[in-house]
């Protein structure tokens, strides 16, 4: 990274590890004797970091991975410690409000970044890890690893990332999910359509990583950060003849653009178009 690049103004603490190759960003989620538990340090960081590249053309996709074999088991009770004596200096919920909207407006943030965002899914996947998983665009997945909804059974709910849950997988599955509170594996959460593809063991999960993400690079920049902002508004209640208008335009200034005629030229050629080496 240059001194210049967006990244190097991110004041993030060690619950998460950036590594940059490229067009790709990987972003580790790094408390592995708490099996990467998300604490309110790596939600803020997360944030930061989804800040800073959200107008980096450069940065084409983020891997989001767990140290030590684990993905996120979830919320930090830890933290809640520290809330509820706020809570009670106090004598309000407020503190519980804003920790929990603040942990929503993260995943709110990753699920609208307009770069492609990966997951790579091994040993507990839960609670807001499971959250965070359903705002991937592409979710894979370890066979053994552990998926589930568990607030329920704690007492509380998952309130910020239900929305999302219900998105993924449909609202019937997400009710059976939320109120059982059952475990389930990477087969079941590919059945389920949490996930989209499922490796036996870890070299074919650094397989299917490498060829999704060569699959990203050979896709162009600016037409795939168009593009997913597209769906996302085709998931929402705008009204369709508006959208399909706009979308009309939208591709018009696209054919003509220098990505448009460089990949029309590259198919014409039978060659790959420039972006896809970067």
């Amino acid at each position: 990274m240059t001194d210049s690049h967006p990244l190097n103004a991110v004041l993030v603490d060690d619950s998460i590890k950036l590594e940059q190759q490229g067009s790709i960003l990987k972003i580790w989620l790094n408390r592995p004797e708490s099996r990467n538990a998300m604490s309110l340090n790596m939600v803020k960081s997360i944030m930061s970091v989804f800040n800073a590249i959200a107008e980096d053309t450069s940065i084409r996709a983020v891997v989001f991975r767990g140290h030590g074999n684990h993905f996120c088991a979830g919320g930090d009770i830890k933290d809640m410690a520290g809330i509820r004596a706020a809570a009670m200096n106090e004598g309000s919920n407020k503190p519980y409000i804003d920790f929990n909207r603040t942990f929503g407006a993260m995943i709110e943030l990753v699920d609208q970044a307009p770069q492609t965002v990966v997951a790579i899914l091994e040993g507990a996947v839960l609670g807001g890890g499971f959250g965070l998983a359903c705002v991937s665009d592409v979710a894979i997945a370890h066979q053994n690893a552990q998926f589930g909804l568990p607030e329920t059974g704690l007492g509380i709910l998952p309130a910020q990332i239900a929305p999302f849950v219900v998105k993924r997988v449909g609202l019937t599955q997400a009710r059976r999910l939320a109120l059982l509170g059952a475990r389930f594996d990477g087969e079941k959460a590919l059945q389920f359509g949490v996930v989209h593809e499922v490796a036996h063991d870890e070299s074919e999960l650094e397989q299917l990583l490498e060829s999704t993400l060569e699959q990203i690079k050979r896709a162009a920049p600016l037409a795939s950060r168009a593009t997913k902002a597209l769906l996302h508004r085709a998931s929402t209640q705008e009204a369709l003849g508006g959208l399909l208008d706009d979308a009309a335009a939208q591709f018009a200034d696209a054919v003509n653009s220098p990505e448009g005629m460089e990949g029309t030229m590259a198919f014409i050629q039978k060659r790959k178009p420039t972006w896809a080496d970067e």
